[in-house]
């Protein structure tokens, strides 16, 4: 699986807003400076955001970002489908829409295990959790595990 520049980006972004909820919006350029992210790039993330129901926006000289609904009501799911699509995909194709024959057959219910596992990680970590710091523990738990941190 592989973790594009604007999940990361969007994840990063919105909890630049979670940690800075209560003091009013925030404006792009902000939120760019704080995360080094391009400026132009984040303002489509945001309008992805947006348009998915996780951040408002205001304009304004005091306007600017903010979430549109509880960080603790957020997942990193939510992010990356928000700017990505599907979270898993083979081929550009989400794994129920796949059909194998033969000796491949048995790669689907792979995919489909896969998918299963990326869902329960990423839908089980809100934004809260990253902002204060506790991801769930089966999370730390694998991020703990030695061969975690290795490249094969």
């Amino acid at each position: 699986m592989r973790i594009s520049a604007r999940a990361d980006y969007a994840v990063r972004a919105v909890l630049e807003l979670a940690v800075r909820q209560g003091e009013g919006p925030v404006k792009a350029e902000e939120i760019a400076g704080a995360q080094e992210i391009p400026h132009k790039f984040l303002e489509g993330i945001l309008g992805d955001l947006r348009r998915a129901g996780i951040v408002d926006s205001r304009r304004g000289g005091g306007g600017g970002y903010r979430l549109a609904r509880e960080a603790s009501a957020i997942t990193v799911a939510d992010l990356i489908r928000a700017v990505d699509g599907p979270i898993v995909s083979v081929r550009g194709e989400r794994p129920t829409g796949l059909a194998y024959t033969g000796t491949a057959q048995p790669l689907l219910p792979l995919w489909i295990a896969l998918r299963a596992n990326v869902r329960r990680i990423l839908e089980g970590v809100t934004v809260a959790d990253i902002a204060a710091d506790a991801l769930p523990e089966p999370v730390r738990a694998l991020a703990a595990e030695p061969a975690a941190w290795e490249n094969p």
